[in-house]
């Protein structure tokens, strides 16, 4: 169990970082900076896939979208200029706390 989470967490991270290298690809159009997110975005699905022989799918790409998306919120506010407000921390919120429930639930059965 141990290896499937180091491997989702090494899938959130390579997700996260390709996610936010995505600007820099100029919309697809630059030559150095497309192919690193491309495959940023296929290792990462590729761990995914491994992890889910382990997890429950269900709990594992909650974990990596959840986690995913919060991760990259703030590194777009901290790193990206991006704005932060109530409602982006709010909605944040719901999703740890979907995840977290997700994990719960997936536990007890």
């Amino acid at each position: 169990m141990f290896y499937a989470l180091a491997l989702l967490m090494l899938a959130i991270g390579t997700e996260v970082g390709a996610t936010a290298a995505l600007p820099r690809t100029e919309s697809f159009h630059h030559p150095v900076w497309t192919p690193i997110v491309l495959l940023g975005y296929a290792v990462s699905i590729w761990l995914l896939a491994i992890v889910v022989h382990h997890i429950p799918v269900s709990v594992a790409y909650a974990i990596w979208a959840g986690m995913g998306t919060a991760l990259i919120a703030v590194l777009g506010v901290v790193l990206l200029g991006e704005h932060w407000d109530l409602t982006k921390a709010a909605a944040l919120s719901l999703i740890v706390v979907g995840v977290v429930v997700l994990n719960l639930h997936g536990a007890a059965h």
